[in-house]
C-alpha cells in the first residue's frame, strides 16, 4: 500500500516527492554523490526526470542501458508538461 501511495505522489506531485525523499531518505545523496546544486536545479526545472533518475539509481545502483530510456521518457514528460501549460495559457480567454 505504501508503495502505491509513493508512486501516486510521485506521478502527481514530483516536486513534493523529491523534497520528501531528500528529507527522509538518502536516495538523492547517493544518486548525486552528495552534490546539492544539481538536484536543486532538477527539482525546479525537471522534476520527473530527476525523480526517475533518483529512483532508478536507488533501485539498480547505477543508471545505464535501458534505465536511460526511462529517464528520457521522464524528460519527455517534463517537456510535455511545460508545452501543455503553455498551450493552455495561449488558448484561454483573456481577462
Amino acid at each position: 500500500m505504501c508503495g502505491c501511495l509513493a508512486l501516486a505522489l510521485g506521478a502527481m506531485f514530483p516536486r513534493i516527492a523529491l523534497v520528501l525523499l531528500w528529507f527522509f531518505s538518502d536516495w538523492i545523496d547517493r544518486a548525486f554523490s552528495g552534490e546539492w546544486l544539481i538536484p536543486v536545479i532538477g527539482v525546479l526545472l525537471l522534476p520527473y526526470t530527476t525523480l526517475a533518475y533518483v529512483a532508478l539509481y536507488a533501485w539498480t545502483g547505477t543508471v545505464e542501458g535501458f534505465s536511460w530510456f526511462i529517464v528520457a521518457l521522464a524528460f519527455l514528460g517534463d517537456i510535455g508538461a511545460y508545452a501543455s501549460g503553455s498551450q493552455a495559457r495561449r488558448t484561454s480567454p483573456s481577462a
